[in-house]
């Protein structure tokens, strides 16, 4: 299980609302061994969005430096973002974390 590390409160918004939020051209993530656990589970996130039509919660940051979750499935991960239903994205860059249940 995936918690964001922050005393604020976490915002949880519409995956429809993703495209009109700004998002830093930096990575959130400075490790790369959390670099590469967030790939690994984008990827598992995919599987279950394919096979189950499974949702999970991602929690990501957004260019103010805002953590906010969108409860969603996910369709496809690629090397820069990830997929949504209806042709949403979310820049992999900007993604915190999953929480898979």
């Amino acid at each position: 299980m995936f918690a964001p590390t922050t005393n604020l409160p976490v915002e949880t918004v519409e995956k429809e609302a993703l495209p009109s939020l700004r998002f830093a051209p930096e990575d959130v993530l400075t490790d790369q061994a959390a670099r590469e656990r967030r790939r690994v589970d984008a990827e598992r996130a995919t599987r279950l969005g394919n096979a189950y039509h499974g949702k999970l919660d991602i929690f990501f940051q957004t260019a103010d430096g805002q953590t906010k979750r969108v409860q969603t499935s996910v369709w496809g991960a690629h090397s820069e973002y990830i997929s949504l239903k209806a042709g949403i994205t979310l820049p992999l860059r900007a993604v915190l974390g999953f929480d898979f249940y």
